[in-house]
């Protein structure tokens, strides 16, 4: 027989929270954050409870984007209260290093913190948690995929070769840690970058294609001004697609969730 792959550590259940989802890519650029932040609140629109976790701790930009000003409180027992805005949960790195003031932190350090942004934050009940992820395959994805009980991941791309080829990284890095992949999202489709790429790369890996967004100044400028596009609801057309994309994660969601079974937590 081979050598047997390391025991991981086990993957503890947060209470509350249905459905954990976190949007990575493997490059930075390519939009992540401005599909993560409106997957939440087009998921939110459509009536459900979803909370937002930004954990990319070196480009903490979902404060920006949904333009809080805010910062999280202390609640009971030494827990974390989230920050809310339209209708989200939100804990962010960004609250930790406001403005331009850059995190060097090394992995023991954001280890810890994002363990307790997981689990000291009082999210209380929510259908969905969306993680956005640092772009690539460092410390802070290892330690999240390794440690929390993810529904599965939605990698972000554009139609760019390059991108694509970091694409299928973040891929493999969800399946070789055992995290299940809900698909591949092409962002900035149709743009200079091409179009195509994001689904051709979703059946060469064997995963799902979970739609193509566009590239516009809209979407540019609502991020920029702390109105993302989904706020103006699923009529808007630059909103739309985000919409149609939470539509479709919510589905293999549901489709993974179904196939794992149903989960066992035994409590003292």
């Amino acid at each position: 027989m081979g050598p047997q792959p390391p025991q991981q550590p086990p993957r503890q259940p947060i209470s509350g929270i249905d459905y954990i989802i976190a949007v990575g890519s493997g490059k930075g650029g390519v939009g992540k954050t401005t599909v993560a932040v409106n997957l939440a609140l087009a998921l939110q629109a459509l009536g459900q409870k979803v909370g937002l976790l930004d954990a990319d701790v070196y480009g903490p930009n979902v404060p920006t984007m949904l333009g809080i000003n805010a910062q999280p409180e202390g609640g009971p027992g030494n827990t974390i209260l989230p920050v809310e805005a339209h209708g989200l949960k939100v804990m962010s790195m960004g609250f930790l290093s406001p403005g331009d003031k850059p995190l060097i932190w090394r992995g023991p350090m954001l280890h810890s913190v994002v363990q307790q942004f997981l689990r000291s934050v009082v999210w209380g009940d929510l259908d969905y948690l969306i993680i956005d992820l640092p772009p690539g395959t460092g410390d802070v994805q290892l330690s999240l995929l390794q440690t929390t009980p993810l529904t599965g991941g939605v990698v972000v791309t554009t139609p760019s070769e390059v991108s694509l080829e970091d694409a299928r990284k973040a891929v493999g890095m969800f399946q070789q840690l055992r995290a299940e992949v809900l698909g591949i999202v092409e962002n900035m489709s149709g743009s200079v970058f091409g179009s195509g790429g994001g689904k051709r790369t979703a059946e060469q890996m064997g995963v799902s294609f979970l739609g193509e967004l566009g590239l516009n100044a809209e979407i540019r400028i609502g991020g920029d001004t702390g109105r993302p596009v989904a706020i103006f609801g699923e009529s808007h057309t630059q909103a739309a697609p985000f919409f149609t994309l939470a539509r479709t994660v919510a589905q293999r969601a549901a489709e993974v969730s179904d196939r794992k079974g149903p989960t066992v937590v035994v409590t003292d």
